[in-house]
């Protein structure tokens, strides 16, 4: 009777501490757009499983691509993770399971008071334990439920990091493929100079120029050899990055130098409410969003009571042989519920901390989302952008060009000085250069509206 008077006052402290913990819903996400600011036509729905690199057509991309995905340490980190969470997840289902365990002891009695009582002896033990928590308030499941959502949250990290080192490859592989035209295109200008420096020394040693534009030309050779010295450096460093990204040695990597061919693929950037449900790190940062509202819960049952089964079954008897008779079997049931009546306010600290990780998680969610539009309308305004320049540079280019070859001859004809010639070989060159850097920016953006996109399109 006592107990059950007790009942209504144990009622009222669990929903009196109940009441003290408010948590508070995490802030909403931005509105979706309806469309890009760049103004692009959407196209077909992205798949993020798509081998969007052969796009290019160049196989060493793709052989580098899938030698990155088979040996990139990010990637086999990002799946030691995901593995590390499938356990944790198998753990967490095996808590709402019946675990049984099996036991077996000796013991040996002494003493006066055992002798007197004829206890004295040894005593053997063996049986079986059961042992059964009743998730009455759903702990253990939204416990499971959040490991779950853990573990797709590191399936989503491991698709995001595949995603960002294919495009580091693409792109590193593109700016090697930009500095060799660029590095080919050195060489072809060093050799006009040292042309033209064969033609000054032999107007010099005729009498027909002075020494000092012998000095200018051989300045010019020197300059533009030290410029391509410049980009052979960067052409190695960028060579063992790519080593690094493919998970091998510098030593063990050489990408040959070919002519850079090809045009660019034209990617659909898809409608913007898309983009949520296509990148692994969006899903990623919902996913730990929903996991960490699933620990709100699991704090929240700390404040009713556990209820706990155990069932014991076995022997015990002073004789080994005598241990799996019938006389001496024992067996044993037991119930226990649990309630902390006070514990100093640490089950109302693990709420907050819960609801404190939940708007955390809340706000990153919000972050990557934010973070998801604003790369996507980097990368087309950027291509949009870049095919205009492309366009103007290309004019300047030819125009540079027709200059060139009429500065040439007519400085062969003794017409103008060399400074022009000179002048107009370095303006060719500065604008060739710079064709080539917008080119490979095209190339750069493109692979990086793919990744904005979270990879691939259907």
């Amino acid at each position: 009777m006592r107990t059950i008077s007790l009942l209504p006052l144990i009622a009222a402290l669990v929903l009196a501490g109940c009441a003290n913990v408010a948590v508070q819903e995490p802030h909403p996400l931005p509105d979706t757009p309806a469309a890009y600011k760049s103004g692009q036509a959407a196209g077909p729905t992205a798949s993020a499983q798509a081998e969007w690199w052969k796009a290019f057509a160049d196989p060493r991309l793709d052989a580098l691509t899938e030698r990155a995905l088979a040996h990139n340490t990010s990637i086999q980190l990002a799946g030691a993770r995901l593995a590390q969470a499938r356990a944790l997840l198998r753990a967490s289902r095996a808590e709402l399971l019946p675990q049984v365990s099996a036991n077996a002891g000796a013991s040996r009695l002494g003493g006066d008071a055992a002798r007197a009582n004829a206890t004295a002896g040894t005593l053997y033990t063996a049986g079986l334990n059961l042992s059964y928590e009743v998730d009455v308030m759903g702990r253990l499941s939204k416990a499971s439920e959040a490991a779950a959502l853990d573990a797709k949250a590191r399936e989503a990290l491991l698709q995001s990091a595949q995603l960002l080192v294919q495009a580091d490859v693409a792109q590193a592989y593109f700016a090697l493929r930009a500095l060799d035209a660029e590095r080919a295109l050195m060489r072809d200008t060093v050799a006009a100079y040292q042309d033209t420096l064969r033609l000054t020394e032999k107007r010099h040693a005729g009498g027909d120029i002075a020494e000092l534009d012998v000095a200018r030309v051989r300045t010019e050779v020197a300059a533009t050899q030290s410029l391509a010295i410049a980009l052979d450096r960067r052409r190695a460093a960028l060579e063992h990055a790519l080593a690094l990204l493919v998970g091998t040695l510098p030593s063990e990597l050489s990408v040959a130098e070919t002519q850079w061919t090809g045009t660019l693929p034209q990617i659909p950037a898809g409608l913007p409410s898309s983009l949520l449900a296509r990148r692994p790190d969006v899903t990623a940062a919902q996913a730990s969003l929903q996991a960490a509202q699933a620990r709100v819960g699991v704090a929240q049952t700390a404040w009713f009571p556990t209820l706990s089964l155990t069932a014991t079954a076995g022997g015990a008897s002073p004789a080994l042989s005598d241990l799996f008779k019938t006389s001496a079997g024992l067996w044993g049931i037991n119930a226990l519920l649990n309630l902390p009546l006070f514990d100093g306010g640490r089950r109302e600290a693990g709420v907050q901390n819960a609801a404190a990780e939940m708007d955390a998680a809340a706000a990153g969610y919000r972050e990557q989302v934010l973070l998801a539009f604003k790369d996507v309308e980097d990368q087309l305004s950027a291509l949009q952008l870049l095919a205009a320049q492309g366009e103007v540079q290309a004019t300047a280019v030819a125009s540079a060009t027709r200059a060139t070859k009429l500065s040439e001859s007519r400085y062969r004809n003794g017409l103008v000085s060399q400074l022009e010639l000179l002048d107009s070989r370095r303006s060719e060159l500065d604008l060739r250069r710079q064709a080539l850097q917008v080119r490979a920016a095209q190339y750069l953006a493109t692979v990086g509206l793919i990744k904005a996109l979270g990879g691939g399109w259907a």
